[in-house]
């Protein structure tokens, strides 16, 4: 199974849908995803804008979700929503938000603290 992504005016992921290999193949028998894109509009409306995701996340990074940002430079998805925008950055390598300071790995449950900018060990 395939999977398209349909975008919003700023490329934000609205739904996701799945279409049947066989329905974006071309006269050889090549899987296309221009073609699917084709057979999205033609389900969906011709105005709007698809872009193939991959569930296994073998291309565009990862699988694409409602709320999720594609970049199109990058031909990428990502979370298009900072969890913590006065100290979270983003990293282009990893293509997600992460803390200015490392989780402590251990066996302790921690939680993000905006106010101190680091995180502090939830108390039981």
């Amino acid at each position: 199974m395939a999977h398209f992504a349909q975008l919003n005016e700023e490329n934000i992921v609205i739904r996701v849908i799945v279409v049947s290999n066989e329905d974006i193949k071309d006269e050889n028998g090549n899987e296309s995803e221009d073609i699917g894109i084709n057979f999205c509009k033609n389900l969906c409306g011709e105005n709007t804008k698809w872009v193939q995701t991959s569930y296994n996340n073998n291309f565009r990074f990862r699988f694409a979700v409602p709320g999720m940002c594609y970049d199109k430079n990058l031909d990428a998805f990502y979370d298009s929503v900072n969890p913590y925008p006065n100290s979270w950055f983003f990293n282009l390598n990893q293509m997600k938000y992460k803390p200015p300071v490392k989780r402590p790995k251990d066996d302790n449950i921690y939680y993000w603290d905006e106010e101190i900018y680091n995180w502090k060990l939830q108390k039981n």
